[in-house]
C-alpha cells in the first residue's frame, strides 16, 4: 500500500465559535476541521464516512472518424453555417474510416481516504480526462470507450455514475461563471443547490448513536457549519476583501484572475462529498495562496478521511512535499504511481538523476519528453561494459513501471479485499445518496432566483430596450392614429407590426442563452441542477421583463390606433402579445440548445425570423402560399396570435354587424362588417380561433421548453478536444502541402529568415496561403512588398510613478471610498524588465491599469512621468502597449493579419507602410510565430493565443509594454516560450526602447 506522509501533531484543541463562519474558521483551517470531526464522530457512532476509489486497467478510447481530404486549411475554417453543413456532407460521402485513439491507456491506481495526490503530466497527458472519468462527469458519446474496473467501496462506476457527482467533487480547469454576479452570490448559489439533511429526520438518525450530548452538540456544530459554509469557503479561501465584487470577465472589470480561480475551488467545494478531484487550481495562483489551498485539502483529507486528487502544472517545491502519492502521466500513459518518496529513486534506477538545482516536479514533468536527455546518465549493464538504453516514449515508461516493486504494490492493494467499514460506508452512503440534493420544485426555484437576478442586473439592455419600446409605440401610434377600422390593410398590418416587433425583440436573448448554457453545462455535469429547472427558470425569468414591455408598447398602439374599446378586448390582447413574446423566446432557447456556438445560432436565427415573418399569414396571406410551405404557416406562433387578435376585434359586437358605415355588407357579400374584413387576408372567421390561438401558444411554449430541454440533456457541445479529433489525410501529389503542415508542427524548429530576405505578400487568404508558393515562386499576381529597407522608429521612454492613490466608492455607501493603491512609487527604464510580484488580489492589475489609464471610474491621485514630463491620457495612449489576462482576438483573421491590422491603425501616419510590415515580420520573428503566421486564429493553442496578444502589442511599437500574468495557466515550457519571446523584444532595445513591466 501507499504510504503517507504525517505533518507534526498540533497543540491543545481549540475550540471554535458556531456563531458565525469567522468564528468558525478563527484558530485556522486544522483547528476548524479536527473540531468538526470530533463533533461528529461520536455522534454518528463511527468515523466519518470515507471512499476509496480502485481503478485496474482503465483505458478510455475514442473511436475517430478519419476522412480522406485536401489539407486546405479545414482545419481552420470558421464555425459557420456553410462550413458546418458541408462537412456534414462530407462525412457521409467521402472515403470514411474509423481509427482508436487512446486517451488513457491501462491506468491502474487505488486513491485512499486521508490522502492526498498529486497527478503530474503535460499538457494532453489525460490528466483532466482521468479525474473526469472517476468523477462522473466525463462527457459519454457514441465514439467513446471506457474500459476496465472502476469502484467505489465496492460499488462499480456504472452503478454509482448518475449521482458520482454528489460523490465526487470535480473542480474544472477553466473559470466560467456568470460576470454580473458577485463572489458571495456565486458561493451563495452553490451552497443552496448542495443542501445538507442536517435538519431532516435522517440527518437526526445519523447524529443519534452517542449521548444525549453529544447528539445534541453534534446537531449544533451540524448546523452551524451548513448555515455559515459560505462564510467559511470565503474566509478558507481568501475571498474576504472581494467577496461582494462582481466576478466579471473578459469584457467587465470584476475580480483577479486568481480571486476567480478560488472562487471556481470553492464553488465546488458545497455538499461534503467524500471525494475532491482538482483540476489545475494554481493557475493565476501565487505560490503562497497555492501554498494555502494545498495545505487546506491536506487537512481536510486528514482531518475529514477524505480522498483528494489534485492536478497542477508548476508545483513549487514546498507544495510538492505536501503530497502523499505521486501519479506522473504522459500520453494517456501512467509512467510512475506511488509514494512521492519513492518517486526520485525509481527514475533514478532507470538512468535519470534529478541535479539539485531542478524542482522534482519539473524534472518528473521533462521525463518521457526531448528534454529528459539533461537527466540520463550512463548505467551499466551489469554482465558487461555497454549502458543499457534508457526509456524514451511514455508507452516504454509505462512498461518498466508495470514490471516495478511499485506497480506490484499497487495490483496488491486493488486485489485487495474491501473491509468492513468501506462496504458499510457504500451501503449507507454512497448508495442511498440521492442524484439531486434538491427536489424538482426547490431546484427550479432555487434557479429562478438567480437567473431574476441576472436579468435585473442586465441594466443596459433594459435601458435600451425600455426605450425602443416607448419611441417605436408612440410611432406605431402616432402613425396610425385612430385608422379607420374598415381598412383591412391598415388594421390587420398595425396587428401584424406590433406581434413581430415583440415577438423578434426576443432574439436579442440569443447571446445571453448561449452564455448562460457554458454555466449550465459545469452545473449539470455536477448534478446541481436539472435540466428542466434550468429551462424553466430561463424562460420565467423573462416574463417580467415580458409583460412590462408588451404592456407599455400595447397601451400606446392599442388605446392610440383606435382598435375596440372594451377591457376584455384589450386584456386579450395584451395576453396574446406576453404568450408570443414567450413563444419565440422559448424557440430561441431552443435554437441555442442545438447550435454548437454562437456563430451558428445567431445566423439560424435570423433565417428563422424570415420563415416567422412571411409565413404569418398578412405579407402572403394563407391562400396564396404553396402547398409544400403551408405547414410553415400552421406551427407559426406569429400567424396564430394574428389570426386570434384579429377574430377577436372583428367578430366584436361592434364590427360584427351588417350595417357598418352606412354599407350593408350582409346583403352585398353575405357576411357581416368584420367576416368581410378578415375575408380580405384569408383569416377565418370562426370564433374558435380566439381561444384556440391562446392554447397553441401554450402548448408551443410547453413544446419549446422541452424540446430545448431534452437536447440540453442529451447533446452538449462541451467535448474535450481530445476526443473529438479528425485525422487529415494528405493527397500524394501536394507535396508542398505536405511540407508546410510538417512546418507548422515543427513551430519551434523553424528558422527565422535573415534580413534583407522576407516578404510579405498581399495579400493570401488562409485557404491560399497553404497552398501559396515560396517566396523565391511567387506568380505575376501577387504583389511583393520588400522589408527591412527602412527601420522602424522608436521612443525610448522611462516610465515614473509616484505616490499613486487609486480610490473607488464603497458598494453601499455614497460618501466613503477605498483605497486600491496607496501612495505606491517606483520606475522603469528602457532596455529592462520590471516585474511587479505580489499575491493574488494585492493590486498588480489595478496599478497597471492606472499606468496605463484604463481607469474610466474612481479617483486617482499622485503623479506619472514619461521621460521626466507629466504624462497625458494621449501620451500613455500612444507610447504604451497592454496586454491583459485574456486573449480577445477577431477568430476569423490570421495571425499575420491581425499583427498587420494593429501596425497600420496604432502606428503614426508619418511611419511608412514599409516600415509598418517590416515590424509585423519583426514581431513574427520574436515570437516565433512565422511557421503559422498565415493560420487562421481559431484554434490555436493558450501559448501560441498569448504570444499573439503580445505580437498585436508589439506591431504597435510601443515604448512601454505591460503584460498582465503572461504565463498564466501554461505549464513550464510554454511559459519560458512566452518569456523568452517577450527577453527577445527587450534585447533589441537599441532600436525599441521597450520598458516592459510585468
Amino acid at each position: 500500500m501507499m504510504s503517507t506522509a504525517t505533518l507534526p501533531t498540533a497543540g491543545p484543541k481549540l475550540q471554535p465559535g458556531l456563531e458565525s463562519g469567522q468564528a468558525l474558521m478563527k484558530h485556522g483551517e486544522a483547528a476548524f476541521y479536527d473540531f468538526v470531526a470530533q463533533q461528529l464522530e461520536p455522534a454518528l457512532g463511527c468515523t466519518l464516512p470515507r471512499m476509496e476509489v480502485r481503478c485496474k486497467n482503465l483505458s478510455v478510447t475514442a473511436e475517430v472518424a478519419v476522412v480522406e481530404q485536401k489539407a486546405s486549411g479545414d482545419t481552420s475554417e470558421l464555425p459557420s453555417v456553410y462550413n458546418s453543413l458541408k462537412h456534414i456532407v462530407r462525412k457521409v460521402t467521402a472515403t470514411r474510416h474509423t481509427t482508436q485513439r487512446h486517451v488513457l491507456h491501462r491506468v491502474d491506481a487505488v486513491f485512499g481516504p486521508g490522502t492526498i495526490t498529486l497527478v503530474l503530466g503535460q499538457p494532453g497527458s489525460g490528466k483532466t480526462s482521468l479525474m473526469k472519468v472517476l468523477s462522473g462527469q466525463f462527457p459519454m458519446e457514441k465514439n467513446i470507450t471506457v474500459d476496465g474496473d472502476i469502484s467505489y467501496n465496492g460499488r462499480a462506476w456504472k452503478e454509482l455514475l448518475p449521482k458520482l457527482p454528489q460523490l465526487a467533487a470535480y473542480v474544472p480547469q477553466t473559470d466560467k461563471h456568470f460576470p454580473a454576479l458577485s463572489v458571495q452570490e456565486t458561493l451563495e448559489f452553490a451552497h443552496a443547490c448542495c443542501p445538507e439533511e442536517v435538519a431532516s429526520r435522517r440527518g437526526k438518525e445519523m447524529l443519534s448513536h452517542g449521548t444525549a450530548e453529544q447528539n445534541e452538540a453534534a446537531i449544533r456544530t451540524a448546523e452551524s457549519l451548513y448555515k455559515n459554509y459560505p462564510d467559511v469557503i470565503v474566509e478558507q479561501l481568501g475571498l474576504q476583501t472581494c467577496r461582494e465584487t462582481v466576478i466579471g470577465n473578459a469584457l467587465k472589470r470584476g475580480v483577479s484572475g486568481g480571486e476567480r480561480r478560488r472562487v471556481t475551488t470553492g464553488e465546488m467545494e458545497f455538499g461534503m462529498k467524500y471525494a475532491t478531484f482538482m483540476d489545475e487550481i494554481s493557475t493565476g495562483l501565487d505560490s503562497a495562496a497555492t501554498f494555502d489551498i494545498v495545505c487546506t485539502q491536506r487537512d481536510i483529507a486528514k482531518k475529514l478521511h477524505k480522498t483528494v486528487v489534485m492536478a497542477l502544472l508548476q508545483p513549487a517545491p514546498e507544495v510538492f512535499e505536501l503530497f502523499d502519492n505521486i501519479l506522473l502521466l504522459n500520453d494517456g500513459e501512467v509512467m510512475y504511481h506511488g509514494p512521492r518518496e519513492q518517486a526520485l529513486p525509481y527514475f533514478e534506477s532507470l538512468g535519470f538523476v534529478c541535479p539539485p538545482d531542478r524542482d522534482v516536479a519539473d524534472y518528473l514533468l521533462d521525463l518521457g519528453t526531448d528534454q529528459q536527455y539533461q537527466y540520463e546518465v550512463a548505467k551499466p549493464n551489469g554482465r558487461s561494459s555497454f549502458s543499457v538504453q534508457a526509456p524514451r516514449l511514455a508507452s516504454e515508461f509505462a512498461d518498466l513501471f508495470r514490471q516495478s516493486v511499485v506497480h506490484d504494490n499497487i495490483v496488491q492493494a486493488l486485489d485487495a479485499p474491501w473491509s468492513e467499514e468501506r462496504l458499510r460506508d457504500g451501503e449507507e452512503h454512497l448508495v442511498k445518496m440521492p442524484e439531486f440534493r434538491q427536489s424538482f420544485w426547490a431546484g427550479t426555484l432555487t434557479v429562478m432566483r438567480r437567473q431574476m437576478l441576472l436579468a435585473l442586473r442586465n441594466t443596459a439592455f433594459m435601458r435600451v430596450r425600455a426605450l425602443m419600446v416607448v419611441v417605436m409605440g408612440l410611432i406605431y401610434g402616432s402613425t396610425f392614429f385612430g385608422f379607420d377600422p374598415t381598412n383591412a390593410q391598415v388594421a390587420l398590418g398595425v396587428l401584424y407590426q406590433t406581434t413581430m416587433f415583440l415577438a423578434m425583440g426576443q432574439a436579442s436573448q440569443t447571446p445571453v442563452f448561449i452564455a448562460a448554457r457554458e454555466i449550465y453545462y459545469k452545473h449539470r455535469r455536477a448534478n446541481f441542477y436539472r435540466t428542466s429547472s434550468f429551462a424553466i427558470a430561463c424562460l420565467t425569468a423573462l416574463v417580467p421583463a415580458a409583460v412590462a414591455e408588451c404592456l407599455v408598447f400595447s397601451c400606446f398602439v392599442y388605446w392610440m390606433c383606435g382598435f375596440v374599446s372594451g377591457i376584455g378586448y384589450f386584456l386579450f390582447f395584451l395576453l396574446c402579445m406576453v404568450l408570443t413574446n414567450l413563444a419565440l423566446c422559448a424557440w430561441f432557447f431552443t435554437l441555442t440548445a442545438m447550435a454548437p456556438n454562437f456563430n451558428i445560432a445567431k445566423p439560424c436565427s435570423t433565417f428563422s425570423i424570415t420563415f416567422y415573418v412571411v409565413f404569418a399569414g398578412f405579407i402572403v396571406p394563407r391562400s396564396q402560399i404553396p402547398d409544400f410551405f403551408i405547414w410553415i404557416y400552421w406551427i407559426n406562433p406569429l400567424a396564430w396570435c394574428l389570426r386570434a387578435v384579429a377574430v377577436n376585434q372583428y367578430r366584436s359586437p361592434g364590427f360584427d354587424v351588417c350595417v357598418y358605415g352606412g354599407e350593408d355588407y350582409c346583403s352585398q357579400y353575405n357576411m357581416t362588417m368584420g367576416e368581410y374584413s378578415l375575408s380580405l387576408y384569408d383569416v377565418p372567421s370562426n370564433k374558435a380561433w380566439v381561444w384556440g390561438g391562446v392554447l397553441f401558444l401554450l402548448f408551443a411554449i410547453a413544446f419549446f421548453v422541452v424540446v430545448g430541454s431534452y437536447i440540453l440533456e442529451h447533446k452538449r457541445y462541451d467535448i474535450p478536444a481530445a476526443t473529438v479529433a479528425v485525422v487529415t489525410t494528405l493527397n500524394n501529389n501536394n507535396e508542398k502541402s505536405k511540407l508546410r503542415e510538417e512546418d507548422i508542427s515543427k513551430e519551434q524548429d523553424q528558422p527565422n529568415r535573415p534580413d534583407g530576405t522576407a516578404s510579405y505578400v498581399m495579400v493570401a487568404t488562409p485557404r491560399a496561403a497553404s497552398t501559396s508558393p515560396a517566396p523565391e515562386e511567387v506568380t505575376s499576381d501577387m504583389v511583393v512588398v520588400d522589408l527591412h529597407e527602412e527601420q522602424a522608429r522608436f521612443v525610448p521612454v522611462a516610465l515614473a510613478f509616484k505616490d499613486l492613490w487609486y480610490s473607488v466608492p464603497k458598494p453601499g455607501s455614497k460618501h466613503e471610498t477605498i483605497d486600491l493603491l496607496k501612495g505606491i512609487s517606483g520606475y522603469a527604464l528602457p532596455g529592462t524588465m520590471t516585474a511587479l510580484m505580489g499575491s493574488s488580489g494585492a493590486g498588480k492589475t489595478t496599478l497597471m491599469d492606472v499606468i496605463a489609464g484604463r481607469k474610466t471610474g474612481g479617483t486617482i491621485r499622485g503623479e506619472i512621468l514619461l521621460n521626466g514630463y507629466p504624462a497625458t491620457e494621449l501620451a500613455i495612449r500612444r507610447c504604451t502597449g497592454y496586454c491583459e489576462q485574456q486573449d480577445i482576438h477577431s477568430e476569423g483573421a490570421t495571425i499575420r493579419e491581425a499583427l498587420t491590422f494593429s501596425a497600420f491603425l496604432r502606428q503614426d501616419s508619418s511611419v511608412s507602410e514599409r516600415a509598418k510590415l517590416a515590424s509585423v515580420e519583426e514581431c513574427l520573428d520574436l515570437l516565433d510565430l512565422r511557421a503559422i503566421a498565415d493560420q487562421i486564429i481559431r484554434g490555436r493553442s493558450q501559448e501560441q493565443m498569448k504570444r499573439l496578444t503580445i505580437g498585436v502589442e508589439l506591431a504597435a511599437q510601443p515604448s512601454v509594454l505591460f503584460l498582465d500574468e503572461p504565463t498564466s495557466g501554461l505549464d513550464a515550457h510554454s511559459a519560458k516560450v512566452i518569456m523568452d519571446g517577450v527577453r527577445k523584444s527587450v534585447a533589441a532595445e537599441t532600436r525599441w526602447g521597450d520598458g516592459v513591466l510585468r
